[in-house]
């Protein structure tokens, strides 16, 4: 009995670069590259991180985003594409013998009542591949007194910035690929979901939790482990 291929036999195979939406439609196709409807992966994160300040103080450090989204994003590239907005080169992920290093326009939208929120745009003059990301992210900002003192004062206020993320991810596979076992490729896409969330938000809340927190002379707080 011929056995069924794993996750793992399947990340371990030689990369190569997905082809270009304009290459998958091109009509000198062969068999196995025959263009199938997309396969979009779809999930929700949700993480926290402490600022050891006011409100107000957060809020202006994360207004200025131009001061410190770029060192943050590091080493991931980053380039000014507008006022609010960045496009982010992530990284290289590879799943079923295929390698992308996507990159995806962010918007930074201005504050509303406390809320930030993160959306996809497009990067001007780059051509899209075969796949499509589309990241929302919502972040909130709530106050609350420093767990170490019972003072009160403002140089005792704590703020959580509470944030979560809907992340969309479409692929075009080639024909072959959509034949394997439907379990296989819904793995390895959310694996790969986790991939460019920790490459993405999850370093960039890091590394935003540190910079603020060294930039304003302030001890850094112990780092929650939630990720749900």
């Amino acid at each position: 009995m011929q056995s069924q291929p794993t996750d793992h036999q399947f990340i371990q195979t030689a990369h190569t670069r997905l082809p270009h939406l304009s290459d998958l439609n091109s009509t000198s196709l062969d068999a196995t590259q025959s263009v199938t409807e997309p396969t979009q992966f779809c999930s929700h994160f949700v993480d926290s991180m402490d600022m050891y300040a006011d409100l107000p103080t957060v809020s202006s450090y994360l207004d200025a985003h131009s001061d410190w989204f770029h060192r943050c994003a590091h080493p991931m590239q980053v380039d000014s594409i507008g006022r609010n907005s960045y496009a982010l080169t992530v990284g290289s992920f590879g799943a079923f013998g295929y390698e992308v290093e996507p990159k995806v326009g962010l918007d930074l939208l201005p504050q509303n009542d406390g809320v930030y929120r993160i959306e996809t745009v497009p990067v001007p003059g780059y051509s899209t591949p075969s796949y499509e990301v589309d990241f929302r992210a919502a972040l909130e900002l709530v106050e609350g007194t420093h767990p170490a003192t019972k003072t009160g004062s403002a140089s005792d206020k704590m703020t959580q910035v509470q944030w979560q993320l809907d992340l969309t991810v479409t692929i075009q596979f080639p024909r072959f690929i959509q034949a394997l076992p439907e379990p296989i490729i819904q793995r390895t896409g959310d694996r790969v979901l986790r991939q460019v969330v920790r490459q993405v938000s999850r370093r960039l809340t890091q590394r935003v939790q540190e910079d603020f927190h060294a930039s304003h002379g302030l001890s850094m707080p112990k780092r929650s482990r939630k990720w749900l």
